[in-house]
């Protein structure tokens, strides 16, 4: 027991009376066979830890058993925990995919929020901190998403020609894309980080999503990501859309896609930069993208530009 913090044996103490612990966190065995897996976190990461709770909470609510649950989680003094199920995770295979296709389609995107868009506390993208709040609409909540990104990279005074181009997409493609009508979006449930690194397969073959950046938005901007960077088999996508159809004007989908993908891309550029060769510990790296997130923003803000809205 040694090796398992004070704070995080308690717990488990708590949620398994009389059993002994084993193992190193983050994944303690108890004497009675349960697997958990348990963190302590940095006095920086509080605000981390939180969301990342919270969004496993609102997912479980919203399709049980697709994300470990969370057992317990709180703040040690100034050191967050978090303690949650243990799950033995492989490679997704193809049933699995469009099984996962299924509950997203038929739990998590079907659970709406009572209060908007966005979400109730700040949750993170890597480690970028999403610009969540509570909004009326998704042109605004999407709007202050991209805004936050591309104010961060100006900061940095070496995206001047992207900026520009972002300042354009704010003013005259989410409007024209996301607050024009017939479009009507509601605020279900995300993920957030939907790429093939956040999900797995259990051992009884069923799938499981992780790491999630929650919020309340459009059902399509989950797909983007998951489009980006592979591990997703096209009938992944045909599944989702058996049991929910692309949202209306469906002519505007690909466009939509293009517009959701580019706030992962200027997230990326923001987290990665353009010539970063190591792994940001704090992040998901995909390495075949390295230097490349900044110019595929800026082809994705071409295209969005060039249509015709």
């Amino acid at each position: 027991m040694h090796s398992i913090p004070t704070i995080l044996l308690q717990q488990l103490q708590t949620l398994d009376p009389g059993a002994e612990f084993s193992g190193t966190p983050p994944r303690i065995v108890s004497s009675t066979g349960t697997h958990y897996y348990a963190k302590l976190g940095s006095p920086a990461e509080q605000e981390q830890y939180l969301g990342e709770a919270e969004s496993l909470k609102h997912i479980d609510a919203a399709a049980p058993r697709l994300a470990p649950r969370v057992l317990a989680s709180g703040v040690d003094g100034d050191r967050p925990y978090m303690i949650s199920e243990y799950k033995n995770l492989t490679a997704v295979g193809k049933a699995a995919a469009k099984e996962l296709a299924k509950r997203l389609a038929t739990e998590l995107h079907r659970y709406k929020s009572l209060e908007g868009f966005g979400f109730a506390v700040p949750t993170y993208c890597g480690a970028t901190r999403l610009q969540n709040g509570r909004f009326h609409s998704w042109e605004a909540c999407f709007g202050a998403l991209v805004g936050d990104l591309l104010a961060q990279l100006a900061k940095k005074g070496r995206y001047a020609s992207l900026c520009a181009k972002g300042e354009r997409i704010q003013q005259e493609v989410i409007p024209r894309l996301l607050g024009a009508r017939p479009l009507v979006i509601q605020p279900v449930l995300l993920h957030g980080d939907l790429w093939s690194g956040n999900i797995g397969q259990s051992e009884d073959g069923d799938p499981v999503i992780f790491d999630p950046a929650s919020y309340y938005g459009h059902n399509e901007a989950d797909l983007a990501i998951a489009r980006i960077f592979g591990g997703f088999p096209e009938s992944f996508f045909k599944t989702y859309h058996e049991h929910l159809p692309k949202t209306e004007p469906v002519e505007q989908y690909d466009l939509r896609s293009d517009l959701y993908q580019l706030f992962h891309y200027l997230n990326h550029t923001l987290l990665f930069g353009v010539n970063l060769q190591r792994r940001n510990p704090g992040c998901h790296l995909r390495p075949s993208f390295q230097g490349h997130y900044a110019s595929s923003a800026e082809r994705k803000m071409d295209i969005l530009l060039d249509a015709k809205l």
